[in-house]
């Protein structure tokens, strides 16, 4: 005779209930792996970017000095307060040169010339970035459409991008900005609105050649729509490229700023590098030899514009090897 063994009383049969052993390491909530993840490939990614970004030693030194322009800036209310510009009241003798009082002289109305370079870099540097993420998200919209709608809508848009491309920026910039009001936000929409078409050029072939990779068309075999392939699959992989047109595009802004500044397109109740060297030529400064009226904010200028070049020339370089950019 046969007896069937039973199970003691304190065990349990096994069952599939049992739910899985959380391996994020965190309270076990759900979706907070995924989450942990990404934040360390984003990690990841920054610190493999300025690990390849340190070894241009042009890079590093336009940061250097973009950061030394920042930081005086932001501290301008509290270096030489914000009164500075005002004309009653002025500290010193027209037109006086530099001195221990006044490191580079004064101005016509006996302003102190150092105040004036420190406020103005507020306004340079504010409206050539403005200017700048107006241009490469007008460019960058224009070249991600029209590399994947393509058909009629391309062609109107690029023959839009040629015309803009043919006409003189600095040109229509100028004919904007004398139909409107002078303010800082005119200078903005003037400078962003007329140079855009370089960056659609860009970003349109970029935006065809990931359209045309194979997990695009398998995102479009299940079901992904015209929104969910521009922005999930298209705009990443572009970009590199815009952050390093828009680093690029910040030079040119401030460049541009202060051409229609000294034009007198300006606003004339902000003080800016540009309307430093606006003032100086009503001043007579060259005629008169007043060199510390001229230099200091055309110095500032070009310096400023070179070293974001010089900081997207690394982007650049970083972002696209073989570009080729030398160190």
């Amino acid at each position: 005779m046969t007896t069937e063994a039973t199970p003691p009383p304190d065990a349990t049969p096994p069952t599939d209930a049992t739910p899985p052993v959380a391996k994020d390491g965190g309270g076990g909530g759900a979706g907070a792996g995924p989450r942990a993840l990404a934040r360390q490939r984003r990690l990841r990614s920054v610190l493999r970017f300025w690990r390849q970004y340190r070894t241009h030693r042009a890079g590093l030194l336009g940061l250097a000095a973009l950061v030394l322009f920042a930081l005086t800036a932001l501290t301008a209310p509290l270096t030489v307060g914000s009164d500075v510009a005002g004309v009653t009241g002025a500290p010193g003798r027209p037109l006086e040169s530099p001195s221990g009082e006044f490191p580079l002289g004064t101005d016509r109305f006996g302003r102190d010339l150092l105040g004036l370079l420190v406020w103005g870099s507020r306004v340079s540097l504010l409206v050539g970035l403005l200017a700048a993420v107006l241009s490469v998200a007008i460019g960058a919209l224009v070249g991600i459409t029209a590399g994947h709608f393509r058909g009629a809508y391309a062609t109107v848009m690029m023959r839009i991008t040629d015309w803009f491309l043919v006409m003189p920026t600095l040109v229509l910039a100028i004919a904007l900005a004398t139909v409107m009001s002078r303010s800082l936000g005119t200078i903005v929409l003037a400078i962003g609105v007329t140079s855009w078409p370089t960056t659609a050029r860009l970003v349109r072939a970029q935006t065809l050649a990931v359209e045309s990779r194979p997990y695009i068309e398998r995102a479009k075999a299940l079901g992904g729509g015209h929104w969910h392939i521009m922005s999930r699959h298209v705009l990443p992989n572009v970009m590199p490229l815009v952050l390093a047109q828009t680093t690029l595009m910040i030079s040119s802004s401030i460049l541009a700023e202060a051409t229609l500044a000294f034009l007198g397109l300006g606003d004339p109740t902000v003080v800016s590098w540009g309307g430093l060297l606006q003032e100086a030529r009503e001043a007579g400064a060259v005629s008169s030899g007043a060199w510390w009226y001229l230099v200091p904010p055309g110095v500032a200028i070009a310096v400023v514009a070179l070293a974001f070049t010089l900081c997207g020339r690394a982007v650049e370089s970083v972002l696209n090897p073989r570009l080729g950019v030398a160190r």
